[in-house]
């Protein structure tokens, strides 16, 4: 995906025209450049309201970073700095590959969405598990995405290899088995296939780190069928929460840019609607047995708002902030809290899920 992150808030209205007139990947680079020059820093207290108790840990905010933006682990801390109650970095994949030839990104600012083809392009494991493991000690909860080089011969192979190598470094990892960009990934949703990586992935991780989650990332371009026998397996292997949803491959008729008949994931707000429902659907066949990590479109505090009341204990954006920069971390914390008063709330945690069974039927 693309980042248009820029270190200070309070800067992005200044740089923002400039950063997209640049190439999206190279305002990604440029973003990661700045937040690399960034002296630490921790952002102000989060109102305890906020707070979420999940995975074991406890979140000071549900807002979280999306994988995708800090592929290699380069920036976390400073994500960190900027409100973020977590970050998920990554993709990672255990060899270093350059992903699919550029161009591979692509802004669609009339319809508040992205399309990217990155290709799960990585530094690889061992480059990452140096960086996650200089930061050990530090505060903040940190969670990493992994996947499978495109021509590995044993593609569960290597989710076991990257699980194995940085559960002890994280909080949580993702199984990413839904990404559209590399061919046949999406194929290891199927029942048998799923079953058994879940279980060679919770396996590896109970031999090196039992204390680490692991969650799984699905896609949103599935039957409720799928989601019947993926919700169940899962469950059965004990995965400890589910994200929902990836980007997806559909291109719904409302996208008015030129742009958008590049091939690639869609992300941002077209992706709102399918994703909240396909969320809401989960959480009435999981309920409480299973967190649920609500991403796709969420781009005010209103959005987050709905995918908590769909069923999701955590939150995650990224493409957003491409368009609305860093400030709308704090926007969403606001809008939440500001919520909570109205309706007399004393925790997110009461409100999660209230409205899925309206919401699972949710109109595009």
């Amino acid at each position: 995906m693309i980042g248009a992150l820029f270190p200070l808030p309070n800067l992005f209205p200044l740089a923002k025209p400039l950063l997209h007139r640049l190439d999206a990947e190279a305002a990604h680079n440029l973003t990661i450049r700045g937040l690399s020059l960034l002296p630490p820093r921790r952002p102000a207290a989060d109102d305890a309201r906020l707070a979420v108790e999940v995975l074991g840990r406890r979140f000071p905010n549900p807002v979280g970073l999306a994988a995708g933006y800090d592929k290699g682990a380069q920036v976390p801390d400073a994500l960190l700095g900027l409100g973020f109650g977590f970050v998920e970095v990554g993709g990672v994949v255990p060899l270093a590959q350059p992903g699919n030839p550029a161009p591979r990104v692509f802004r669609l600012p009339a319809d508040g969405a992205v399309i990217n083809r990155f290709g799960l392009n990585s530094e690889g494991l061992e480059v990452v598990c140096r960086r996650l493991a200089a930061r050990q000690g530090r505060p903040g909860r940190i969670g990493v995405n992994i996947g499978a080089n495109k021509d590995a011969k044993d593609r569960l192979a290597d989710y076991v290899a990257c699980t194995r190598a940085l559960a002890p470094l994280v909080d949580f990892v993702t199984v990413n088995v839904s990404s559209p960009n590399t061919p046949g990934l999406r194929d290891l949703q199927g029942e048998a296939f799923l079953d058994d990586l879940l279980a060679r992935v919770v396996e590896a991780r109970d031999v090196v780190h039992p204390g680490t989650a692991i969650l799984l990332k699905i896609a949103p371009d599935i039957t409720l069928d799928t989601l019947d026998s993926i919700t169940a397996t899962a469950l059965k292997r004990g995965v400890q929460a589910m994200v929902v949803s990836n980007t997806t491959i559909a291109r719904p008729a409302t996208l008015t840019e030129a742009a958008a008949h590049e091939t690639g994931g869609l992300s941002g707000r077209p992706l709102f609607r399918p994703a909240t429902r396909l969320l809401a659907q989960a959480y009435l066949r999981v309920g409480s047995r299973l967190p649920l990590i609500g991403v796709g479109g969420i781009d005010s505090a209103e959005a987050a708002w709905t995918k908590i009341l769909a069923g999701a204990s955590l939150l995650q954006l990224y493409s957003a902030l491409v368009y609305q920069g860093p400030a709308l971390i704090e926007a969403i914390k606001t809008g939440l809290v500001a919520r909570m008063a109205a309706e007399e709330a004393v925790s997110l945690a009461g409100v999660v899920g209230r409205e899925a069974k309206s919401l699972a039927t949710m109109a595009d």
